[in-house]
């Protein structure tokens, strides 16, 4: 968020707690976009996303007074959203993968990203545990580091550690056996998951 929108978010803020309903309408559409994503990039489905994503604001509302700043409200958000989609995977277990063309906000933005690689890992990644695939999301989508994720889902940073090395490891195995983790096959030297902080889900 740039200096400016951060400066009307505040401003909307402060309206919307003293009961402006305009003022939350337009918070709400200026970061609806963030929380759909991180909905969708957890739940691959866009309806349970665009489903989790009103019930965060709806909880937003009756929340105003308890923040502080355009900051807590963005670490708020954050934090709720990963905590409402943990909830429903553990409930459901999991969700069909979304439609790739419905799927824009996962996929990664790199020109040169391989679209079978990215399959893959969001196939992948459907298969962690829930708080594992959060700890996945906040690393490599949210760019966070770890004392940062550990806030958010109320993890030691040790946890935190834990969840990313065994994660981590567990994708580059897949990677290495035709068909992603589960299926049979005969190894094949692994692949390296892409660098730096951003992986292809």
């Amino acid at each position: 968020m740039s200096g400016d929108e951060a400066c009307t978010s505040r401003a909307l803020l402060a309206r919307a707690t003293a009961g402006d309903t305009a003022a939350f309408g337009a918070l709400v559409r200026m970061h609806q976009r963030p929380v759909y994503s991180l909905a969708l990039r957890m739940l691959s489905d866009r309806h349970q996303a665009e489903d989790l994503a009103q019930d965060v604001f709806l909880q937003l509302y009756r929340s105003l007074a308890a923040l502080e700043s355009e900051d807590h409200l963005s670490f708020w958000l954050r934090r709720v959203t990963m905590h409402r989609a943990i909830d429903r995977l553990r409930r459901e277990r999991r969700y069909a993968a979304v439609p790739l063309a419905d799927a824009e906000m996962v996929a990664s933005d790199s020109a040169d990203a391989d679209p079978i690689l990215e399959r893959r890992l969001r196939g992948l990644l459907e298969e962690l545990a829930p708080a594992a695939r959060a700890v996945i999301v906040l690393r490599y989508q949210e760019d966070l580091d770890p004392v940062e994720i550990g806030r958010t889902l109320k993890m030691s940073v040790n946890t935190v550690k834990s969840h990313l090395k065994r994660s981590l490891a567990l994708l580059r195995a897949a990677l290495a056996v035709p068909g992603s983790g589960a299926g049979g096959g005969s190894p094949t030297p692994p692949r390296p998951l892409p660098s730096g902080n951003r992986l292809l889900i």
